[in-house]
């Protein structure tokens, strides 16, 4: 199977997208190539995403992973938006769904927590997804 090619897209590219693609990284990356990039980018990922990330998965977010802009990733086929309280960004001409989660930037530990574990149950259905549409 030719591996899917996976955008989690957000605005800024900085905390739920990034925390997507490491852990896309670590569930998908039999089965799909992941990135994440934003419609703007911030000078590095949110801390406390790192930080908590690192922590509960042993996942160094800042090691291979920096803000993107959409034209820095390859053409992909499926698009994950992360959802904006704002226009959330879309690409057309591929697979999108949005996963509708709050920002928990400048929130407590525990609500970043709960996100985290949101977008790992997310990414653990988009393997489901993947497996299903596009093996043969």
């Amino acid at each position: 199977m030719k591996k899917v090619k996976v955008a989690f897209i957000c605005v800024h590219n900085s905390c739920r997208s990034q925390i997507a693609e490491a852990l896309g990284k670590k569930y998908l990356s039999d089965i799909c190539e992941c990135y994440s990039a934003g419609s703007e980018t911030k000078p590095q990922i949110n801390q406390d995403a790192v930080r908590l990330v690192k922590k509960i998965y042993g996942i160094d977010m800042e090691k291979e992973q920096y803000s993107k802009l959409f034209e820095d990733i390859p053409k992909v086929d499926i698009a994950v938006s992360m959802g904006c309280n704002v226009v959330c960004p879309y690409m057309p001409g591929v697979v999108n769904f949005n996963w509708g989660l709050e920002d928990p930037t400048d929130q407590s530990d525990e609500k970043f927590i709960e996100i985290i574990n949101a977008i790992e149950q997310n990414v653990k259905e988009l393997r489901k997804y993947v497996l299903e549409k596009y093996t043969d």
